[in-house]
């Protein structure tokens, strides 16, 4: 394609951007009416079936069949109202992504036609073809059966015209092939570990929750120039031509303002997120050129986590409206930095608090210095662990360069909280326990700026695994990886 047919149609896709507008409305408006969750409910559910349900997904309390046929019947006749005609056992393979098999809501009704049907039965379990799915030796070919269970936790969705409901996948017999499993079964190894603690300090504490916050950065490149690239077509990354003229010597991509092109993108992605529940926030320029990120206020861990996989595929959907292409591999581009997804983790108690923040009184900070130090015993003994959580061939060809990189899995704690653990070990504990708040700055010479407070934790960018003021900071995980792993 000439230069000149390129600055044509690039204009005119500028133009087209322009035209792209943000929904009138308030945001609280439109979020989440694509998810089965809150009123949506209680308008489709009896006053018992909606508490039970609620029960599950908030304390994880177990479902009766006869339960579930009614929340089956609410949900199907809620996803038709939506214009929904399938639904589709949403679940996370050992492929990074989700996968899906839709049925439609019909059955023969017995009189040559049909009627839209929807049972319990059919939302608890189905059977995707598990024999389709690498093994690893795990079971035999006469046992290739696999299951997808309702993870009633996670609300239902409508994507397009299907009702997705998220789910676990296991074997025949039971073992894991997937994400979601593993991950469940840490949160509630977790948790019971956690609680026993926690009574230590509050005899009230029945449930401990662990919190994700991910940062999901990418790479846009404009539809036209993908297209005439083989090896970003095929693999996602560059394996021919030489380093661009103008890298990010100045980081001046970082320091800039977004394209236009590139809000219209974030604004629509942004409004198809808030559509599905994902509570996106942030929006910036990232340090590569056509390097950015998008990140959410945290929220529960397997939730989030959902969220981030269902964000992925509804950003290469946005995109491709925008004359855009979402690059997501680790390492697309040599000479620049790649593309991470840090993961900020926390727990926290049905009663309400951070347990990795520091307290109002000596009996909070010595729960949270407890919990720091389980934690950092926790690195200590399974560093090899969190290596093998983020560790893939595209993931090592980011890492060790410009952030995070993963030989050694440190923990940076910041001048004060390593002041605190220093006098702990030299068993002046009375004193130890009290944290200290942040510390005033002013500015000299300008006095109408306000007063800025300085973070105790300091940034070490070098620091994989780094706590970071009420959370510790997992850095090492890939753009393209399930967060479930890490």
């Amino acid at each position: 394609m000439s230069t000149l047919r390129f600055q044509m149609v690039g204009e005119a896709i500028r133009r087209k951007a322009l035209d792209v507008k943000a929904p009138a409305n308030h945001v609280s408006e439109y979020y989440g009416i694509n998810v089965f969750s809150g009123d949506k409910m209680r308008k489709y559910l009896s006053s018992k079936v909606c508490e039970a349900l609620e029960e599950t997904m908030r304390d994880g309390k177990p479902l009766s069949r006869e339960i579930a046929d009614s929340v089956a019947a609410g949900m199907k006749q809620w996803a038709m109202d939506m214009g929904a005609t399938h639904y589709t056992h949403w679940f996370q393979p050992l492929t990074g992504g989700t996968a899906e098999k839709h049925d439609a809501f019909v059955e023969y009704d017995g009189r040559g036609g049909m009627i839209e049907e929807f049972s319990g039965k059919l939302l608890i379990q189905q059977e995707p073809d598990a024999s389709s799915f690498p093994s690893g030796g795990i079971r035999n070919t006469f046992e290739a059966r696999g299951y997808s269970a309702w993870d009633a936790t996670s609300p239902a969705f409508v994507v397009d015209t299907t009702l997705c409901i998220p789910t676990i996948f296991i074997s025949y017999t039971g073992e894991s092939l997937d994400y979601k499993v593993p991950l469940l079964k840490a949160l509630e190894a977790v948790n019971k570990a956690a609680v026993e603690v926690c009574r230590l300090f509050d005899p009230k504490v029945n449930k401990v929750h662990s919190y994700l916050g991910w940062e999901q950065e990418y790479f846009l490149v404009d539809e036209g120039l993908w297209a005439a690239r083989p090896d970003l077509m095929l693999t996602g990354r560059t394996l021919m031509g030489h380093e661009s003229a103008k890298n990010q010597q100045l980081e001046d991509h970082y320091f800039g303002t977004i394209p236009t092109r590139v809000m219209a993108f974030m604004k629509d992605l942004e409004y198809e997120c808030y559509k599905l529940g994902i509570p996106v926030k942030t929006r910036h320029n990232e340090v590569a050129p056509n390097q950015f990120e998008v990140a959410p206020i945290f929220e529960e861990t397997n939730l989030a986590n959902d969220h981030n996989l269902l964000l992925m595929s509804v950003m290469r959907k946005v995109a491709r409206r925008h004359s855009f292409r979402v690059l997501l591999h680790e390492k697309p581009f040599k000479g620049i930095n790649g593309s991470g997804k840090h993961n900020n983790w926390s727990l926290g108690t049905d009663t309400g608090i951070n347990l990795l923040a520091p307290g109002k009184t000596a009996g909070e900070n010595l729960q949270f210095i407890a919990f720091v130090v389980n934690v950092m015993m926790a690195v200590h003994k399974h560093n090899g662990l969190l290596k093998a959580a983020i560790s893939s061939a595209t993931n090592a060809h980011r890492l060790g360069a410009n952030e995070a990189p993963p030989a050694i899995i440190s923990i940076f704690l910041g001048s004060q909280l390593s002041e605190i653990l220093d006098r702990i070990e030299q068993t002046d504990c009375e004193k130890a326990i009290e944290v200290g708040s942040k510390t005033g700055y002013k500015m000299n010479g300008i006095n109408h700026i306000p007063e800025l407070f300085i973070d105790n934790t300091d940034r070490n960018r070098t620091s994989p695994f780094a706590f970071t003021g009420n959370r510790f900071e997992f850095r090492a995980v890939g753009s393209s990886a399930n967060c479930a792993g890490a």
